[in-house]
């Protein structure tokens, strides 16, 4: 096999954009071996733009053609684990899309059956992970270049999303067609680059608003404050509210700094001496002299990198590596049992939100599918009496 059959499950805006990629030879290793939409009125559409592609409304009978090697889910949350576990059961590999799944519980049930299947390849969509500027960002933490990480602080509110987004899909922010809002859709990339590159917190405490401004049942507003566990501390905000949003994220260390502008500009500053050997050794004339500006220079090393970003650029990255994996056995950028960290860490964040205190992880996965069922169930109950 020279080239991965894969089967796109879900002809919407995520699916139609792999299709094209394929289409336009862009990833040489994969070719489109079936389509699959239960919408009847998507197989004009993949008709039209993929003629001669096999087209199921049914995803089962789509893996029983014999016609796909792969699949990717481009389906509402819900629907990935499950997915996912009939393509593996049949030997056929997965790529989930972000996020695994909605809550941990279904994204575990994945990830132990992807063990009893090792030599089929199980991934998720994280290209994220591809990005040359934040595998930069890990490598600096991994090599402890800044040293031990005493804050992080990330502001990601460029998500705007007018109402009428919103009112596009019925499923789209809503508890039980998608799970969530703007941390199961949005910002699932940014919750898994955090804990990827910071690891993960102990303990979260989350201040969500729901409807704030835009008219969803769900979370548009969303600050978080993390505990690493050894005194370092963090906070994560996002919104889908904000025209001019912010992208920055800082790590702070006790040896130095990185800030992240736009997912595009690096600074980075290492301190000559750790900050605690200047606390315990600086003579106050030194820190006054510090403090009239005159030392910076003197006392870190300032490094400043600029990245390019080319849309589509890093999904193509990951489709390539998932059939790479296939075909060669190539390691996989991101795995698909890496999924359940991000999912767990915005499973933390809604259930801080939902009691008012602080929870700690491993969250009580019981719990927090509970309430989400309520969730759903008042949600249901409200749409039937509207």
């Amino acid at each position: 096999m020279t080239k991965v059959r894969l089967g796109i499950i879900g002809l919407g805006q995520q699916g139609g954009a792999y299709g094209n990629m394929i289409r336009e030879g862009r990833i040489s290793n994969i070719e489109i071996g079936a389509i699959c939409d239960n919408d009847p009125e998507k197989k004009k559409r993949a008709d039209q733009e993929f003629p001669g592609v096999p087209f199921y409304q049914d995803y089962i009978e789509m893996l029983n053609s014999g016609n796909v090697d792969a699949i990717v889910t481009c389906v509402p949350h819900y629907l990935h684990p499950e997915m996912g576990i009939e393509a593996l059961e049949r030997d056929i590999h997965a790529l989930l899309e972000k996020p695994a799944g909605v809550y941990t519980k279904q994204v575990k049930e994945i990830n132990e059956f992807a063990k009893t299947k090792p030599d089929v390849t199980y991934a998720i969509m994280f290209n994220q992970r591809t990005n040359p500027l934040y595998q930069k960002v890990k490598e600096i933490i991994d090599n402890r270049e800044i040293g031990n990480i005493r804050r992080t602080n990330w502001i990601i509110t460029t998500w705007w999303r007018p109402q009428g987004y919103y009112d596009a899909g019925s499923w789209r922010a809503t508890w039980d067609g998608e799970g969530g809002g703007v941390l199961v859709n949005q910002a699932p990339h940014q919750i898994d680059l955090l804990q990827w590159i910071c690891g993960m917190p102990e303990k979260v405490y989350t201040k969500a608003q729901y409807g704030y401004q835009r008219n969803i049942p769900v979370e548009d507003d969303v600050t978080t404050i993390l505990d690493y566990g050894n005194g370092a501390t963090g906070v994560f905000i996002t919104c889908t509210h904000d025209v001019m949003g912010t992208d920055r994220l800082e790590i702070h260390g006790d040896q130095g700094k990185i800030v992240v502008d736009d997912s595009k500009k690096v600074t980075i500053k290492r301190l000559n001496k750790p900050e605690k050997e200047m606390s315990d050794t600086m003579s106050m004339q030194e820190v006054s002299k510090l403090f009239q500006g005159e030392g910076p220079g003197a006392i870190y090393q300032e490094e400043v990198l600029n990245f390019d970003s080319v849309w589509g650029g890093q999904h193509i990255a990951v489709l390539k590596n998932f059939a790479a994996n296939i075909l060669d056995g190539t390691p996989l950028i991101a795995p698909g049992s890496d999924g359940i960290h991000g999912v767990e860490l915005a499973n933390a964040m809604h259930l801080s939100s939902w009691l008012n205190k602080e929870v700690t992880l491993p969250i009580d996965e019981n719990q927090y599918l509970e309430e989400l069922n309520k969730l759903r169930e008042q949600e249901i109950r409200s749409n039937i009496h509207s």
